[in-house]
C-alpha cells in the first residue's frame, strides 16, 4: 500500500495521524487496544523527558520532546472523542477560555498589573473556575459525582503527582487558609523532633549493626529515649512488617516537613534533590575517572581512597 500520509506543520495532521490509528480493521492493533489508563504511564514519562531537555538545553531534544508530548494530548483526545466525551478542539476551547478568562489585564477590562493583585484575581478565578468543573464533571459522569476522599481544601491536589511536588503544594493549600507556621523556626524544630523519631525506629534495626556495634559510651550518650527496647516498637510489638511500617513513616515525616521547608523558601524540592543528584553524579565521575588513570575501578578501591577523591572533586568544583 502506498504512503499516501505526508508530515505537516498543521495539527490536523497530527489528529489525523492519530484517528487512523485508532481505527478498527486498518488501524495499528497495539493502539487499537489502549485505554486512558495505559496510556497515562506514558504522558508522565514525556512530561519529564521535556523537563529533562531543558534541563540540559537541548532546543533540538526538547523540539522532538514536546511534540511526543502533545502527541500525548491528541491521544487522550481521541480516547474522550471515541467516547463521545469530548475531543482535541474541545480541549483547545478549554484551555484558550481559561487563559482569557484569567488575564482580564490582558484581555478584558481589568486593570490590575501588580503582581500581588493579578495572582489574587487568579485565585479567585481558579475558585469560581472548580465550581464549574463539578459541573461538567457530573455532567460528563451520568451524575455520579463521586470524587477522591479528602478535605475539599485540598481535593485538587492529584494525587499522581510527584510526592515530593504534592507535598508542597498539600502543605501551601493548608497555609492558604491560615494551617500554617508563623515562620522557619518552629519549622526547624519540627524536623529535629522527626529526625529524632526517626532515629528511635531505625537506628536498632540498622542491617550493618552500626548502633549495635558502636562503643557502649557512644551509644548511651546519642540515644534517643525508648531506643533500647526498640523505639517505638516496645511493648511487645514482633519485629518485620511493622517495623517497616514504622521506619517508612517516621522518614515520610522528615520528607514532608522537608518539602513543608521548601515552601517557605520558595525552593522547588523537584529542582533542589535533582540538583544534588547531578553533583553526586559529578563527583562520583571523578572518582571512577581518576581511578581508571591509577588502573582500578571503585571496588578495586578502599573507601577510604574513594572519599579522597570525594573531596578533591569538591575542592576542584570550589577553585
Amino acid at each position: 500500500m502506498a504512503n499516501t500520509m505526508k508530515p505537516s506543520r498543521d495539527i490536523a495532521r497530527l489528529i489525523e495521524i492519530m484517528a487512523a490509528l485508532r481505527t478498527p480493521v486498518t488501524g495499528c492493533p497495539w493502539d487499537l487496544e489502549q485505554t486512558f489508563e495505559t496510556i497515562a504511564p506514558y504522558t508522565i514519562e514525556e512530561a519529564y523527558e521535556v523537563a529533562d531537555a531543558i534541563e540540559r538545553r537541548d532546543l533540538a531534544d526538547l523540539k522532538d520532546e514536546l511534540g511526543d508530548l502533545l502527541l500525548q494530548i491528541v491521544y487522550h483526545s481521541r480516547l474522550a472523542e471515541e467516547q463521545g466525551a469530548f475531543a482535541f478542539g474541545d480541549v483547545v476551547e478549554a484551555v484558550t477560555k481559561k487563559m482569557i478568562r484569567r488575564h482580564p489585564h490582558v484581555f478584558g477590562d481589568g486593570t490590575a498589573r501588580d503582581p500581588s493583585a493579578i495572582k489574587a484575581t487568579w485565585d479567585q478565578l481558579k475558585a469560581e473556575e472548580r465550581a464549574e468543573k463539578a459541573a461538567e464533571r457530573a455532567r460528563l459522569s451520568g451524575g455520579n459525582t463521586t470524587s477522591a476522599d479528602g478535605p475539599v481544601t485540598l481535593a485538587d491536589v492529584p494525587p499522581t503527582l510527584p510526592a515530593l511536588t504534592r507535598a508542597t503544594k498539600l502543605q501551601h493549600k493548608a497555609a492558604k487558609v491560615g494551617f500554617d507556621w508563623p515562620n522557619l523556626l518552629p519549622v526547624f524544630d519540627k524536623l529535629k523532633e522527626e529526625i529524632q523519631e526517626f532515629e528511635e525506629v531505625a537506628l536498632p534495626h540498622d542491617p550493618r549493626g552500626g548502633f549495635l556495634s558502636a562503643p557502649s559510651d557512644s551509644r548511651s550518650a546519642s540515644r534517643p529515649e525508648g531506643a533500647a527496647s526498640g523505639g517505638r516498637l516496645s511493648g511487645g510489638e514482633s519485629p518485620g512488617a511493622n517495623k517497616d511500617s514504622a521506619i517508612k513513616e517516621e522518614f515520610g515525616d522528615i520528607l514532608f516537613v522537608m518539602a513543608n521547608i521548601a515552601r517557605h523558601l520558595d525552593i522547588n524540592p523537584e529542582d533542589a534533590l535533582r540538583g544534588a543528584n547531578r553533583k553526586f553524579i559529578r563527583r562520583f565521575a571523578h572518582i571512577e575517572k581518576v581511578l581508571a588513570e591509577r588502573g582500578k575501578t571503585p571496588s578495586q578501591s578502599t573507601l577510604e581512597e574513594m572519599d579522597a577523591l570525594w573531596d578533591e572533586a569538591k575542592a576542584l568544583e570550589k577553585s
